[in-house]
């Protein structure tokens, strides 16, 4: 399956899930932030990528991918916010992010907000070529 194929799949499964026009599920859309999906939105999202491409991705799965298994304490730094080492991580994933805009001042806990239809599927993607299913 293409990258082209996957990124057609999961906006159609945004677009089932949330019940939004196909036309705001642009990839750089963020999930939680453009679309307004909430967590029990996610899982619908994940089951329908599932039922479509063979994929399964669990919503802690998403957090795994986006800390890529920096520890919690080199992630982040005191008061919360993502570190320089987070931030580097988080440009690999997330590559449409600001990293000099967002140091010192992204909290770890809103991280997820920057995520997109278009990361999604490029973590899902990843996951099918490694032969996670």
């Amino acid at each position: 399956m293409t990258s082209e194929a996957t990124l057609t799949a999961v906006r159609q499964s945004v677009v089932e899930a949330l019940g939004v026009p196909a036309d705001d599920v642009r990839p750089e859309a963020t999930i939680f932030g453009d679309l307004a999906a909430e967590s029990i939105d996610l899982l619908d999202i994940l089951f329908r990528v599932e039922r479509k491409l063979g994929v399964k991705i669990k919503a802690a799965d998403l957090s795994e991918y986006v800390q890529g298994g920096i520890p919690d304490e080199q992630f982040g730094e005191e008061g919360g916010t993502v570190s320089a080492v987070g931030l580097a991580h988080l440009k690999t994933v997330m590559p449409q992010i600001d990293e000099a805009a967002l140091a010192g001042k992204l909290q770890a806990e809103r991280v997820i907000t920057l995520f997109t239809v278009q990361n999604l599927a490029d973590m899902v993607t990843a996951r099918a070529g490694a032969g996670v299913r």
